[in-house]
């Protein structure tokens, strides 16, 4: 499906290819303006579909020559298909020969072989290849490759691909070649083909296995110094796969590639992994310690795809998560291990979890919710969503929990076992992870379980507690509903595990003795709510418990409990889980925030009452507790949280409402924040590991309060540390810290920083795109972010076509900047606009990301309702959208979320 077409793909509708392809030889002959390609295939009808013509996939590609068994045939085009019909009969396999060019330079989409910097990339997920040569372009046709390619040799003098280097020499007129031999059947979707001046990392490594392997990361020239974390997270992947799932790397060689121009993060491609310079450079002047953490995070995420996505793949593009929400799952538990304490991993779960709120449960709740495996699609690119990945993951997370580690590592096994080198689905799946625990609730509820695929939504699960003193008893009620979404106005339950333990006025674990149950539980236990309500009683409580309920966040779903008050407290202080310990904070910061914002009065001086600053006190002073989690407690809510708990939404209000906040809580937390500061700063020599990273997010977080309160107080002593600490900062995160410090107390000191920042770093293309990002992301005094966001698009150092530079503007202004993009005026809006019109002409998947910054836009209070829907109308009323963003835009418009009832207990927006 290309631009221009509308035809919608529906997951009940798919059918197997007429045709298999069973080998490919590839001979590339690089130019950047005409690359000629030779593409020879041995086909053979599928026997199992009645007789059709074979229909090739293509998209800008000009055809110069079409070859069955060495003789000329006839052919057509569809479209931008190309229709053979006179081919032998019956399922001997033949030779089909086609030679097409191409033209990388222009291919702004980055879809297919393109031009960066002087070098040759290939994306191909999902629909990518097509844009090379003609092919069956579906995830469920595997072949075998061998790829030739020629390119000067002084241009281009490293030539890449999939599998084993097999060849290499010298051709006349400078010209080189390199001939790659896969050894495992893939996909289109996973080949890749790079080509270009780049310099290499090694390592040779003896996996568990006894097999000797090169390990590769290629990069430009001069970028060799911050690839020593991106080699070192690789070798960690190998080794954890091996050790946790037993999965061996299966090639002698494996490689890593950067380019600064790439639409996603990082491509699984077999063997030769491309990633985007994001995920793979990292030092510490340059990276700050969230990079260097979602470095080994995606690094691992890649890797670990060599088994869930490459070995068993997707019957089809429905099945997606089949390998997203598996790898997902895969790369948060490989550094949860790596973070080696309980507490370390604990904060990395949170993270996990912040992620997902604020990116899934929105989608869920807005014009593109779909469900984890999707019925239907215009253009896959738009599901690759945080519903695909992020909720996907925590489906295979709950396996894991119903079945126990040990059980999901027996399903693991079982899905190897049967499918090794197969296309399959989401169902082959969970069978595995059934038949390999019978017995399990998983088996007893499979059925019901699988409803987290078909079913789209955030399950709300309600939990009322009552403790009977004289019976020494307490029960507990709960219930769950899901919300309609398009499509699907009513679901069925689902299978939900909560994972709940009782606190006791002492902080103690209560032993659990469900009623009519034979186990005692000590501590925690997994109840699984699979009704639509149900009543758990404990027997011999001998005081009145707060329940602690989803430990772990052991499932997707809102929690909708009453708890009052002291009840958050309680858990703040003393739940033995430190999710749900930092979840109280949360809830008591978010009952705050919505009772601010719901209230006709004017602000209050002090929103926060003392209770809850003493609790916070509390934490921030706690001796026992890391640093890094006291960060996340001392963190409020964020306002795109905040505001998706309210039926109707006033972007302007909820901003003022958790800046008041965050004052106050900077002024009356002052000297301890001093304290905090003082004890933190200090780190040393820099390394990436979790007590130090999270002593500076804490003396990050510190400083900005103390920037803050000293605004409100017309001190100059802390900004003037702050600027110091920014000029002396021996990594970029305490440098960034001081920055952002400048910067969102709105002193004057930060232009002088941002001067500077620019000075240092302007040659540094990731460490640029974070200036930008500051810019857009700066508190919106009198409206002035937009003129200056407005003013970078036209800075020298701007490109739109690249997509890094374009979402370090773009995405977060109009993503991240709540208040500075829903102006009263809807230049925000019109601004959206212009920037969607003018970057789909370029790269349509970019922009797709950029359109849904208005998902949300039908529970804006007015007047920012009406004037983007009139950005959103002029948006849609260009004839000539890319299907990515109409697709966004149609949905868009089609959606009218209706005004639903707050999941917080406190009321909502009428």
């Amino acid at each position: 499906m290309r631009e221009g077409q509308s035809t919608v793909t529906k997951r009940l509708e798919y059918a197997p290819p007429a045709f298999w392809i069973d080998n490919v030889d590839l001979t590339f002959d690089l130019d950047p303006t005409k690359t000629r390609v030779l593409n020879k295939m041995t086909l053979r009808r599928n026997p199992a579909v009645p007789v059709e013509p074979l229909k090739l996939d293509g998209d800008e590609l000009n055809l110069a020559r079409v070859l069955v068994n060495g003789q000329g045939t006839s052919f057509r085009l569809e479209g931008e298909r190309l229709v053979l019909e006179s081919l032998p009969e019956g399922d001997a396999p033949f030779e089909l020969e086609i030679f097409t060019t191409c033209n990388p330079e222009k291919n702004t989409k980055l879809m297919g072989l393109f031009l960066s910097d002087g070098a040759f990339f290939t994306q191909c997920e999902a629909e990518g290849f097509r844009r090379i040569t003609y092919f069956l372009d579906r995830p469920d046709v595997m072949a075998s490759y061998t790829v030739t390619l020629r390119a000067d040799k002084a241009k281009y003098p490293v030539l890449l691909s999939n599998g084993n280097l097999v060849d290499e020499g010298e051709l006349e007129g400078g010209r080189h070649f390199a001939k790659w031999q896969d050894p495992h059947k893939k996909p289109c979707y996973l080949f890749a083909v790079v080509a270009g001046p780049l310099v290499a990392r090694e390592q040779r490594i003896v996996a568990r296995s006894g097999r000797e392997h090169l390990l590769q990361v290629y990069v430009r020239p001069g970028d060799l110094d911050q690839t020593e974390h991106a080699m070192k997270s690789l070798v960690n992947s190998v080794l954890w796969d091996e050790a946790r799932f037993g999965l061996s790397l299966d090639l002698d060689r494996f490689m890593i590639v950067a380019t600064g121009d790439f639409n996603a993060g990082a491509m699984e491609n077999k063997g030769l992994n491309i990633f985007n310079t994001k995920y793979v450079l990292a030092k510490p002047s340059t990276a700050t310690d969230s990079d260097f953490d979602a470095v080994e995070s995606v690094i691992g995420h890649e890797y670990f795809h060599n088994w869930t996505g490459n070995r068993i793949t997707c019957r089809d593009w429905f099945q997606l998560s089949l390998k997203e929400g598996l790898t997902v799952f895969r790369d948060q538990e490989f550094s949860m291990d790596l973070a080696g304490t309980p507490s370390a991993c604990a904060v990395k779960r949170i993270e996990n979890v912040i992620g997902l709120r604020s990116a899934q449960f929105p989608e869920d709740a807005g014009p593109m919710a779909h469900p984890v495996r999707p019925d239907e699609y215009l253009e896959i690119s738009n599901f690759y969503t945080a519903t695909v990945y992020e909720k996907g993951a925590e489906v295979v997370r709950m396996y894991q929990t119903l079945v126990g580690r040990e059980g999901f590592r027996k399903g693991m096994d079982l899905y190897f076992q049967r499918h090794d080198g197969q296309a399959v689905t989401c169902d082959d799946f969970a069978q595995a992870m059934s038949d390999a625990n019978p017995g399990s609730d998983l088996a007893r509820m499979l059925p019901q379980f699988k409803r987290w695929y078909s079913q789209a939504g955030t399950p709300v699960v309600k939990a009322e507690g009552r403790y009977d003193a004289d019976a020494r008893t307490y029960t507990l009620r709960l219930s769950q509903s899901c919300p309609p979404t398009s499509g699907q106005p009513a679901k069925e339950p689902f299978v939900i595990p909560i994972r709940l333990g009782l606190v006791a006025e002492d902080g103690r674990d209560l032993p659990l003795q469900p009623e009519n149950g034979n186990s005692r539980h000590e501590g925690s236990m997994t109840y699984v709510l699979t009704e639509s309500q149900a009543t758990l009683t404990f027997v011999d409580v001998d005081s009145e418990p707060v329940p602690s309920l989803l430990r772990g966040f052991s499932a997707p779903v809102k929690l909708d409990c009453a708890y009052t008050p002291d009840q958050l407290m309680r858990l703040l202080a003393q739940d033995s889980d430190p999710f749900n310990r930092w979840e109280a904070a949360q809830q008591l910061g978010l009952r705050i925030a919505i009772d601010l914002i719901t209230s006709p009065a004017p602000l209050p001086s002090r929103p926060l009452n003392d209770a809850y600053l003493a609790a916070l006190r509390a934490v921030l002073r706690h001796p026992e507790l890391d640093a890094a989690f006291k960060a996340l407690v001392l963190s409020l809510p964020d306002e795109e949280y905040i505001a998706e708990q309210l039926s109707v939404v006033d972007p302007q209000r909820t901003h003022a409402v958790r800046e008041a906040m965050k004052l106050q809580l900077a002024t009356e937390l002052q000297s301890d924040w001093v304290w905090a500061y003082e004890q933190c700063k200090d780190t040393g020599a820099y390394q990436p590991d979790p007590i130090s990273s999270g002593h500076r997010a804490l003396a990050g977080l510190a400083l900005q309060a103390l920037c803050l309160a000293a605004r409100d107080q017309g001190d100059i002593v802390w900004p003037g540390k702050a600027y110091q600490r920014f000029k002396d900062a021996g990594n970029m995160t305490d440098r960034l810290n001081a920055l952002t410090a400048l910067i969102n107390s709105g002193h004057e000191l930060a232009k002088p920083a941002l001067s500077r920042y620019y000075d240092l770093f302007r040659a540094e293309p990731l460490a640029l795109d974070k200036w930008f990002a500051l810019q857009a992301l700066a508190p919106d005094h009198e409206g002035n972010v937009l003129p200056i966001v407005r003013k970078l698009t036209q800075h020298p150092d701007f490109n739109l076509r690249t997509p890094n530079r374009a979402r370090s503007l773009l995405s977060s202004y109009c993503h991240r900047n709540q208040a500075a993009f829903h102006r009263p005026d809807g230049g925000g809006y019109a601004f959206w606009a212009d920037r969607v019109i003018e970057l789909d002409k370029l790269n349509p998947q970019v922009t797709a990301r950029l359109a849904r910054a208005m998902d949300q836009w039908a529970r804006l209070a007015e007047p920012y309702r009406t004037a983007a829907r009139t950005a959103i109308e002029r948006v849609a009323a260009k004839p000539d959208l890319s299907n990515d963003v109409r697709e966004v835009i149609t949905r868009s418009l089609a959606s009218s979320v209706p005004a639903q009832e707050s999941t917080n207990s406190s009321p909502s927006i009428e």
